[in-house]
């Protein structure tokens, strides 16, 4: 008998009896299997709408892109600056510039305070320790102003005591000053050179020092760097100044002009001029023209984006009547949304806009039969060149205030088109520390030279130098440099202003709110502020916008959450308390459409929703399948033990049969006879 394999597979299927039990399970197994078929021809149909769907995810996307240059007015107040003479300087134009003309002179630039020691015979040679402390301001005569913006310290230990180290300490210490060694070419060649890394006249350098030899002021040890214009040889001032500090001096239409520095940004509205070099005899022509073209250009964008996302909806949604096909997205709900919701923004009117520039087709951008858009660019450059404020609305989300005290920011997709009123109850202030009798002038060390304070939550020590101060002006001058020079502060982006009244001296947050605090302590506290200061914590502003409380963060009003106002900020830099006028906020096309395009493209919007609906169809499908491949893994098993069987039965027949023929065909046969 052929042997047969009573586990699995037949070892070979039909031996014996002639039955072809290979082909015949596959050809079971291949009805069996039709499910699986329709299973997979239904999931590669699933697959072409998630595609889809990100086709028309990826134009969405492209549609909000387009808007980019058309939600905010700024972006759209387009101007050019160009000047007759470029070597003079290059000029740009930015948000505010004006159209106009301007005559420019300019008589001298910026420079930057350069000062030398005495030479050295090496880079390596040992000059001293102790510590080097600069400060920056004007200098007149001998007469030093600082400047207010503080006074660094560095130290340098016996690792740094050389030329080469002091350079390497100063620029480490990244304070403003820049220094360099210079070799002449002379025997004691080698001249350390402190430059003041900012331009200006206020920027000038004074060096003094704590010298570790005991003597401050002669020429020996590291008071040889020190630079004292009230001094002398010897006594104080033993660098030479190479480079006087002066700022930019320019007259713009007869009107004169100082800068500390060689790029101004303040002296036309919007204009930026990068001073290259001084036309004292002949002016130069500097010329400001408003420019549509960026206005053109993001407008030609957005019809296009917009024309090619209607171009791939169709496509992805026609019917072939012809030869009875359907597209992908065919009677879909998602495309026919998209479109719905789109071409009722881009037909009707945005709120709270009228006038001649009110509608697309106003400014040339009209639907055809065909359901794209059309521009008329002439049209557009003559409504732009007309009324560029009126084109920017009809686009943008714009928010103006009849209070020039007041300046509104709106974020997000809350806020609602309107009106509101803005009533402040409370003005925001900053935190203080009032002297309540007149400042002490004269500062003995160690015993009235430190005071202890805390600005902002923020502590630090700052110590004033010993001597008399002349008046309580120049008190209140020294006494902010040092502090807002103290790093602590400077990380924390808290700073000062020390002001005097009647010689009464006021040290006060520049931060408003209530995160605003100073208050102060050590030996010099009572003495500076004539006895135990008045400390006041400053207070956030308080009040409404549009009849809604708001919630107020120093100096500014946000808009409370859930109303018409939410995502509104308006920042209220002074004034009075009361009614404060009106905040009108319109929103354009390109502001709606942006606000609609999130909504679409967000995790909750259609595209995502639909993706998610097909995604998990794909899933399930998936699901089946398994479910599926193991019971056809099971009846394939099944037929296979069924039939090997009846292949078994059908060889044990054979054999049978085969030995009854032997056993008759051996039987004597009886004779006719």
């Amino acid at each position: 008998m052929a042997t047969v394999s009573t586990t699995g597979a037949l070892a070979s299927p039909g031996v014996g009896s002639g039955l072809d039990v290979n082909a015949i399970v596959s050809k079971l197994m291949a009805v069996e299997s039709q499910p699986l078929t329709a299973l997979a021809q239904t999931e590669a149909s699933y697959q072409a709408k998630i595609s889809a769907y990100g086709t028309l995810k990826g134009g969405l996307a492209a549609l909000q892109s387009s808007l980019a240059g058309l939600v905010s007015a700024a972006s759209m107040r387009g101007v050019t600056a160009s000047i007759a003479d470029a070597a003079v300087a290059s000029v740009s134009a930015g948000t505010g510039a004006a159209p106009g003309t301007y005559a420019l002179t300019v008589t001298q630039l910026a420079q930057s305070h350069k000062i030398a020691s005495t030479g050295f015979a090496g880079v390596n040679d040992v000059v001293g320790t102790g510590t080097l402390t600069f400060d920056f301001g004007t200098v007149s005569g001998a007469t030093f102003a600082t400047n207010g913006a503080g006074a660094k310290t560095v130290t340098i230990g016996a690792g740094r005591a050389t030329l080469a180290g002091i350079r390497d300490a100063v620029n480490a210490a990244g304070i403003g000053v820049s220094a360099t060694i210079v070799n002449d070419g002379s025997v004691n060649g080698n001249r350390l050179v402190f430059t003041s890394v900012a331009t200006g006249a206020a920027n000038s350098l004074k060096v003094t020092t704590a010298d570790d030899d005991g003597n401050a002021l002669d020429a020996a040890g590291l008071s040889q760097l020190a630079y004292d214009p009230a001094g002398g040889a010897g006594t104080g001032r033993n660098m030479t100044q190479m480079v006087v500090a002066q700022n930019a001096l320019l007259t713009i239409d007869g009107i004169d002009v100082s800068k500390a520095s060689n790029v101004v940004t303040d002296a036309i509205e919007g204009v930026t001029l990068n001073l290259a070099k001084a036309n004292p005899a002949t002016p130069t022509t500097l010329t400001v023209v408003a420019d549509s073209s960026g206005i053109s250009r993001s407008v030609q964008g957005f019809v296009k984006a917009y024309n090619e996302l209607a171009a791939s909806i169709k496509t992805l949604t026609k019917y072939d009547a012809a030869n009875r096909k359907a597209s992908i997205l065919t009677g879909d709900s998602a495309p026919r949304i998209v479109q719905s919701q789109l071409r009722s923004i881009i037909g009707s009117a945005p709120l709270g806009i009228g006038g001649a520039y009110g509608t697309l087709s106003q400014v040339g951008v009209s639907f055809l039969v065909d359901g794209t858009l059309n521009l008329d660019s002439a049209k557009l450059t003559a409504a732009v060149t007309a009324d560029p404020a009126a084109v920017a609305r009809l686009f943008a989300a714009v928010g103006t205030v009849s209070d020039s005290l007041l300046s509104v920011d709106v974020t997000g997709t809350s806020a609602q088109a309107g009106t509101y009123a803005v009533d402040i109850a409370q003005l925001a202030t900053r935190g203080a520390a009032v002297g309540t009798g007149a400042a002490g002038l004269a500062i003995t060390a160690g015993v009235n030279d430190e005071l202890v304070l805390s600005v902002d939550g923020v502590a630090a020590t700052v110590t004033l130098a010993p001597g008399t101060y002349a008046s309580a002006a120049a008190l209140a001058t020294d006494l902010q440099a040092r502090i807002n020079g103290s790093g602590g502060f400077a990380a924390n982006g808290s700073s000062v202003t020390v002001t005097q009244s009647a010689g009464i001296l006021t040290l006060a947050s520049a931060r408003y709110g209530s995160q605003s605090t100073v208050t102060v302590s050590g030996n010099a506290a009572a003495g500076l502020f004539g006895g135990a200061a008045t400390e006041t914590a400053g207070v956030d502003v308080a009040g409404s916008i549009g009849g809604f409380a708001a919630r107020g963060i120093g100096q500014t009003l946000f808009g409370a959450a859930g109303t018409a106002v939410d995502g509104m900020h308006v920042q209220v830099s002074g004034g009075t308390t009361g009614a404060r006028g009106d905040i009108t906020y319109t929103q354009g096309y390109a502001s709606r459409l942006d606000r609609a395009l999130a909504s679409l493209l967000g995790n909750d919007g259609v595209v995502a929703a639909s993706t998610t609906g097909v995604t998990r169809r794909i899933a399930d499908i998936g699901h089946r399948r398994e479910q599926m491949s193991s019971r056809l893994a099971k009846l394939e098993q099944t037929y296979r033990a069924q039939f090997q069987t009846l292949d078994t039965l059908l060889s044990q027949m054979s054999t049978t049969s085969t030995a009854l023929q032997q056993q008759l065909a051996s039987l004597p046969k009886i004779s006719q006879n």
